[in-house]
Protein backbone atom coordinates (compact mmCIF):
# COMPACT_ATOMS: atom_id res chain seq x y z
CA UNK A 1 0.00 0.00 0.00
CA UNK A 2 1.03 3.55 -0.33
CA UNK A 3 0.95 5.89 2.36
CA UNK A 4 0.81 9.59 2.14
CA UNK A 5 2.46 11.72 4.15
CA UNK A 6 3.17 15.64 5.15
CA UNK A 7 4.87 17.86 2.38
CA UNK A 8 8.45 18.31 4.54
CA UNK A 9 8.70 14.45 5.66
CA UNK A 10 11.45 12.54 5.54
CA UNK A 11 11.61 8.93 6.25
CA UNK A 12 15.30 8.57 7.41
CA UNK A 13 15.83 11.96 9.35
CA UNK A 14 11.98 11.97 11.00
CA UNK A 15 12.07 8.19 12.02
CA UNK A 16 15.62 8.12 13.12
CA UNK A 17 15.15 10.70 15.84
CA UNK A 18 13.94 9.08 18.76
CA UNK A 19 15.87 6.37 20.81
CA UNK A 20 13.14 4.18 20.02
CA UNK A 21 14.02 3.25 16.48
CA UNK A 22 16.76 0.93 17.49
CA UNK A 23 14.63 -0.72 19.81
CA UNK A 24 12.28 -4.37 18.83
CA UNK A 25 10.39 -4.46 16.51
CA UNK A 26 11.68 -1.53 15.17
CA UNK A 27 14.36 -2.29 12.74
CA UNK A 28 16.50 0.54 10.79
CA UNK A 29 18.65 -0.64 7.82
CA UNK A 30 20.97 2.36 6.79
CA UNK A 31 22.47 0.80 3.93
CA UNK A 32 19.19 0.41 1.97
CA UNK A 33 16.96 3.36 4.22
CA UNK A 34 14.58 0.20 4.66
CA UNK A 35 12.05 0.71 8.33
CA UNK A 36 11.01 -2.65 9.40
CA UNK A 37 8.61 -3.43 12.18
CA UNK A 38 6.33 -5.79 13.20
CA UNK A 39 2.83 -4.97 14.20
CA UNK A 40 0.49 -7.06 16.20
CA UNK A 41 -3.40 -6.45 14.28
CA UNK A 42 -5.54 -8.35 17.43
CA UNK A 43 -5.17 -12.15 16.79
CA UNK A 44 -2.58 -11.46 13.76
CA UNK A 45 0.84 -10.20 13.67
CA UNK A 46 2.28 -8.51 10.11
CA UNK A 47 5.90 -7.48 9.56
CA UNK A 48 6.08 -4.60 6.88
CA UNK A 49 8.68 -2.96 4.79
CA UNK A 50 8.61 0.61 4.48
CA UNK A 51 10.66 3.11 1.84
CA UNK A 52 9.88 6.10 1.02
CA UNK A 53 8.29 7.06 -2.49
CA UNK A 54 9.79 7.57 -5.74
CA UNK A 55 11.70 10.89 -6.54
CA UNK A 56 15.12 9.09 -6.01
CA UNK A 57 14.42 9.84 -2.47
CA UNK A 58 15.79 7.02 -0.93
CA UNK A 59 19.19 7.86 -2.34
CA UNK A 60 18.25 11.73 -1.86
CA UNK A 61 18.32 11.07 2.01
CA UNK A 62 21.11 8.61 1.72
CA UNK A 63 22.99 11.98 0.05
CA UNK A 64 21.42 14.37 2.81
CA UNK A 65 19.27 16.29 -0.25
CA UNK A 66 16.40 17.07 2.12
CA UNK A 67 14.67 18.79 -0.83
CA UNK A 68 14.11 15.60 -3.13
CA UNK A 69 13.78 13.29 -0.22
CA UNK A 70 10.80 15.20 1.23
CA UNK A 71 7.21 14.24 1.28
CA UNK A 72 7.38 10.96 -1.26
CA UNK A 73 4.81 9.07 -0.32
CA UNK A 74 5.94 5.45 1.93
CA UNK A 75 5.61 2.01 0.40
CA UNK A 76 4.54 -0.14 2.36
CA UNK A 77 4.55 -4.24 2.02
CA UNK A 78 3.10 -6.75 4.00
CA UNK A 79 4.71 -10.05 4.63
CA UNK A 80 1.12 -11.34 3.90
CA UNK A 81 -2.08 -10.37 2.38
CA UNK A 82 -4.11 -8.22 4.61
CA UNK A 83 -7.97 -7.10 4.38
CA UNK A 84 -9.88 -3.98 4.75
CA UNK A 85 -9.62 -3.37 8.34
CA UNK A 86 -5.95 -5.10 8.63
CA UNK A 87 -4.87 -2.54 5.95
CA UNK A 88 -6.65 0.38 8.25
CA UNK A 89 -5.21 -0.92 11.31
CA UNK A 90 -1.25 -0.54 9.70
CA UNK A 91 -2.35 2.85 8.41
CA UNK A 92 -3.40 4.12 11.83
CA UNK A 93 -0.47 2.65 13.64
CA UNK A 94 2.24 3.33 11.07
CA UNK A 95 1.26 7.17 11.12
CA UNK A 96 1.13 6.79 14.84
CA UNK A 97 4.77 5.74 14.75
CA UNK A 98 5.99 7.91 12.20
CA UNK A 99 4.32 11.13 13.20
CA UNK A 100 2.21 12.04 9.80
CA UNK A 101 -0.71 13.36 12.32
CA UNK A 102 1.86 16.54 12.72
CA UNK A 103 1.52 18.85 10.01
CA UNK A 104 3.56 21.01 8.07
CA UNK A 105 2.39 23.92 9.88
CA UNK A 106 3.12 22.42 13.16
CA UNK A 107 6.97 21.54 12.29
CA UNK A 108 7.05 25.54 11.34
CA UNK A 109 5.57 26.85 14.30
CA UNK A 110 8.36 24.81 15.82
CA UNK A 111 11.23 26.38 13.62
CA UNK A 112 9.64 29.42 14.40
CA UNK A 113 10.09 29.30 18.38
CA UNK A 114 13.50 28.37 17.67
CA UNK A 115 14.77 28.91 14.19
CA UNK A 116 18.12 26.32 14.87
CA UNK A 117 16.27 23.70 13.57
CA UNK A 118 14.56 24.96 10.60
CA UNK A 119 17.72 24.26 8.09
CA UNK A 120 17.60 20.47 9.10
CA UNK A 121 13.98 20.67 9.00
CA UNK A 122 13.96 18.78 12.60
CA UNK A 123 10.69 18.66 14.55
CA UNK A 124 9.02 14.84 14.16
CA UNK A 125 9.72 12.48 17.04
CA UNK A 126 9.27 8.62 16.17
CA UNK A 127 7.18 6.81 18.16
CA UNK A 128 5.62 3.68 19.28
CA UNK A 129 2.44 1.98 17.67
CA UNK A 130 0.31 2.19 20.96
CA UNK A 131 0.74 4.17 24.07
CA UNK A 132 0.21 0.93 25.84
CA UNK A 133 3.91 0.48 24.01
CA UNK A 134 5.48 4.03 24.44
CA UNK A 135 4.58 3.25 28.55
CA UNK A 136 6.67 0.24 28.77
CA UNK A 137 9.31 1.64 26.40
CA UNK A 138 9.47 4.44 28.94
CA UNK A 139 9.39 2.33 32.42
CA UNK A 140 12.16 -0.05 30.57
CA UNK A 141 14.31 3.22 30.03
CA UNK A 142 14.48 4.45 33.60
CA UNK A 143 17.17 3.76 36.02
CA UNK A 144 19.30 1.65 33.70
CA UNK A 145 21.99 1.59 30.99
CA UNK A 146 21.01 1.85 27.38
CA UNK A 147 21.90 -2.02 26.32
CA UNK A 148 19.75 -3.49 29.01
CA UNK A 149 16.75 -0.86 27.61
CA UNK A 150 17.51 -3.16 24.69
CA UNK A 151 17.79 -5.98 26.02
CA UNK A 152 14.36 -6.13 27.58
CA UNK A 153 12.60 -4.71 24.68
CA UNK A 154 14.27 -7.47 22.53
CA UNK A 155 13.23 -10.37 25.12
CA UNK A 156 9.63 -8.86 25.59
CA UNK A 157 9.48 -9.31 21.65
CA UNK A 158 11.00 -12.63 21.71
CA UNK A 159 8.60 -14.22 24.73
CA UNK A 160 5.00 -12.01 24.67
CA UNK A 161 5.14 -11.16 21.14
CA UNK A 162 2.88 -12.38 18.51
CA UNK A 163 4.62 -14.19 15.65
CA UNK A 164 4.74 -12.76 12.18
CA UNK A 165 4.70 -15.56 8.71
CA UNK A 166 8.07 -14.05 8.31
CA UNK A 167 9.32 -14.54 11.67
CA UNK A 168 9.14 -11.16 12.82
CA UNK A 169 7.52 -10.91 16.59
CA UNK A 170 5.49 -7.51 17.54
CA UNK A 171 5.30 -5.80 20.65
CA UNK A 172 2.95 -7.35 23.40
CA UNK A 173 -0.33 -6.40 23.79
CA UNK A 174 -1.50 -5.29 27.17
CA UNK A 175 -3.96 -8.50 26.92
CA UNK A 176 -0.80 -11.04 26.71
CA UNK A 177 1.21 -9.05 29.62
CA UNK A 178 -2.08 -8.84 31.57
CA UNK A 179 -2.31 -12.45 31.55
CA UNK A 180 1.64 -13.09 32.45
CA UNK A 181 3.17 -14.17 36.22
CA UNK A 182 5.72 -11.10 37.47
CA UNK A 183 8.21 -14.10 38.05
CA UNK A 184 7.83 -15.41 34.36
CA UNK A 185 9.02 -11.57 32.92
CA UNK A 186 11.53 -11.32 35.47
CA UNK A 187 13.46 -14.66 34.50
CA UNK A 188 12.72 -14.23 30.82
CA UNK A 189 12.77 -11.03 30.00
CA UNK A 190 15.67 -9.76 32.55
CA UNK A 191 12.53 -6.94 33.41
CA UNK A 192 14.24 -6.49 37.59
CA UNK A 193 11.98 -4.95 39.99
CA UNK A 194 9.91 -3.79 36.88
CA UNK A 195 7.92 -6.98 36.67
CA UNK A 196 5.05 -6.30 39.00
CA UNK A 197 4.73 -2.87 37.73
CA UNK A 198 4.26 -3.85 33.89
CA UNK A 199 1.77 -6.89 34.34
CA UNK A 200 -0.25 -3.86 36.80
CA UNK A 201 -0.08 -1.11 33.48
CA UNK A 202 -0.85 -4.06 31.48
CA UNK A 203 -3.78 -5.09 33.47
CA UNK A 204 -4.68 -1.22 33.47
CA UNK A 205 -4.69 -0.73 29.38
CA UNK A 206 -6.64 -4.03 29.18
CA UNK A 207 -9.30 -3.38 31.08
CA UNK A 208 -9.40 0.13 29.38
CA UNK A 209 -9.78 -1.97 26.20
CA UNK A 210 -12.42 -3.69 27.55
CA UNK A 211 -14.45 -1.01 28.41
CA UNK A 212 -14.20 -1.58 32.16
CA UNK A 213 -13.25 1.68 34.28
CA UNK A 214 -9.44 0.94 35.55
CA UNK A 215 -8.81 4.70 36.95
CA UNK A 216 -6.71 5.66 33.71
CA UNK A 217 -8.81 6.05 30.55
CA UNK A 218 -5.96 6.04 27.61
CA UNK A 219 -8.53 7.09 24.65
CA UNK A 220 -8.75 10.46 26.81
CA UNK A 221 -5.01 10.63 26.80
CA UNK A 222 -4.82 10.69 23.65
CA UNK A 223 -7.86 12.78 22.44
CA UNK A 224 -6.26 15.77 22.94
CA UNK A 225 -9.07 17.14 25.61
CA UNK A 226 -7.03 17.17 28.48
CA UNK A 227 -4.87 19.92 29.51
CA UNK A 228 -1.22 18.91 29.53
CA UNK A 229 -1.39 19.55 33.46
CA UNK A 230 -4.34 17.19 34.04
CA UNK A 231 -3.13 14.63 32.00
CA UNK A 232 0.71 14.88 33.85
CA UNK A 233 -1.53 13.99 36.93
CA UNK A 234 -3.64 10.75 35.58
CA UNK A 235 0.26 10.01 34.00
CA UNK A 236 1.79 10.21 37.29
CA UNK A 237 -1.02 7.60 39.13
CA UNK A 238 -0.01 4.54 36.77
CA UNK A 239 2.37 2.32 38.50
CA UNK A 240 5.57 3.23 38.23
CA UNK A 241 5.16 6.27 36.77
CA UNK A 242 7.45 9.33 38.30
CA UNK A 243 7.39 12.63 37.22
CA UNK A 244 10.32 12.05 34.60
CA UNK A 245 8.28 9.52 33.11
CA UNK A 246 5.24 11.34 33.03
CA UNK A 247 6.96 14.03 31.58
CA UNK A 248 8.53 11.36 28.88
CA UNK A 249 4.94 10.17 28.24
CA UNK A 250 3.64 13.56 27.43
CA UNK A 251 6.02 14.39 24.81
CA UNK A 252 5.21 10.64 23.13
CA UNK A 253 1.50 12.05 22.92
CA UNK A 254 2.97 15.48 21.30
CA UNK A 255 2.61 17.38 24.52
CA UNK A 256 6.30 19.03 24.57
CA UNK A 257 5.76 21.63 27.08
CA UNK A 258 7.64 19.63 29.74
CA UNK A 259 10.87 18.52 30.31
CA UNK A 260 12.04 15.20 31.12
CA UNK A 261 15.38 16.10 33.26
CA UNK A 262 17.77 13.42 34.40
CA UNK A 263 21.67 12.83 35.19
CA UNK A 264 21.87 13.26 31.04
CA UNK A 265 20.10 16.88 31.14
CA UNK A 266 22.75 17.89 33.91
CA UNK A 267 25.94 16.43 31.67
CA UNK A 268 23.97 18.15 29.13
CA UNK A 269 23.93 21.64 31.06
CA UNK A 270 27.89 21.00 31.78
CA UNK A 271 28.76 19.68 28.54
CA UNK A 272 27.13 21.45 25.87
CA UNK A 273 25.32 24.61 27.78
CA UNK A 274 28.89 25.09 29.82
CA UNK A 275 27.16 25.45 32.92
CA UNK A 276 29.04 25.20 36.57
CA UNK A 277 27.66 24.52 40.03
CA UNK A 278 25.77 21.51 42.02
CA UNK A 279 23.65 19.07 40.36
CA UNK A 280 20.74 21.65 41.38
CA UNK A 281 21.96 24.28 39.67
CA UNK A 282 22.68 23.24 36.89
CA UNK A 283 19.40 21.71 36.76
CA UNK A 284 17.86 24.41 37.52
CA UNK A 285 19.45 26.71 34.76
CA UNK A 286 19.02 24.20 32.07
CA UNK A 287 15.21 24.23 32.63
CA UNK A 288 15.16 28.11 32.66
CA UNK A 289 17.44 27.96 29.32
CA UNK A 290 13.96 26.19 27.64
CA UNK A 291 11.80 28.22 28.98
CA UNK A 292 11.68 30.60 25.82
CA UNK A 293 10.44 27.62 23.85
CA UNK A 294 6.91 27.63 25.25
CA UNK A 295 5.13 24.42 23.78
CA UNK A 296 7.83 23.42 21.92
CA UNK A 297 10.77 23.22 25.12
CA UNK A 298 11.30 19.57 24.87
CA UNK A 299 11.58 19.29 21.06
CA UNK A 300 14.62 22.07 21.44
CA UNK A 301 15.83 20.42 24.69
CA UNK A 302 15.88 17.18 22.68
CA UNK A 303 16.88 18.21 19.23
CA UNK A 304 20.20 19.93 21.04
CA UNK A 305 20.56 16.59 23.13
CA UNK A 306 20.19 14.60 19.38
CA UNK A 307 23.01 17.40 17.53
CA UNK A 308 25.39 16.15 20.30
CA UNK A 309 24.92 12.48 19.91
CA UNK A 310 25.67 12.82 16.23
CA UNK A 311 28.91 15.36 16.65
CA UNK A 312 30.27 11.96 18.53
CA UNK A 313 28.49 8.59 16.18
CA UNK A 314 27.52 10.71 12.95
CA UNK A 315 24.14 11.37 11.33
CA UNK A 316 21.54 9.22 13.25
CA UNK A 317 20.16 7.57 9.78
CA UNK A 318 23.66 5.77 9.52
CA UNK A 319 23.28 4.17 12.87
CA UNK A 320 22.73 0.17 13.30
CA UNK A 321 20.51 -0.85 16.03
CA UNK A 322 23.23 -3.85 17.05
CA UNK A 323 26.22 -1.57 16.75
CA UNK A 324 26.46 1.93 17.12
CA UNK A 325 22.77 2.36 18.58
CA UNK A 326 23.76 0.69 21.31
CA UNK A 327 26.11 3.37 22.53
CA UNK A 328 24.14 6.55 21.20
CA UNK A 329 23.62 7.92 24.81
CA UNK A 330 25.83 10.26 26.29
CA UNK A 331 27.52 8.03 29.03
CA UNK A 332 28.95 5.66 26.57
CA UNK A 333 30.32 8.61 24.31
CA UNK A 334 32.09 11.01 26.64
Amino acid sequence: MMLPVPADYVLARDLCSYGYFLLEPNLWDPASCVYTTTLDLGGVAVTLRVTQGARGSTRAAREGDREHAAGGALTVKADRPLDAAQRRLVRAQLSRILRLDESVRTIEAFHRADPRFAASGRGRLMRSASLFEDVLKTVTSCNVTWPSTVGMNRKLCAVFGRRSASGGRAFPTAARLAAARPATLRARCSVGYRDARIVELARIFNAAAKGRRAGFDPAAAEDGTLTDDALFDALIELPGIGPYAAANILQLLGRYSRLPLDTESIRHGRTVLGYKGSAAQVMKKVRRHYEPFGEHRFRSYWFELWEYYESKRGASWTWERETTGKTFTASKLD
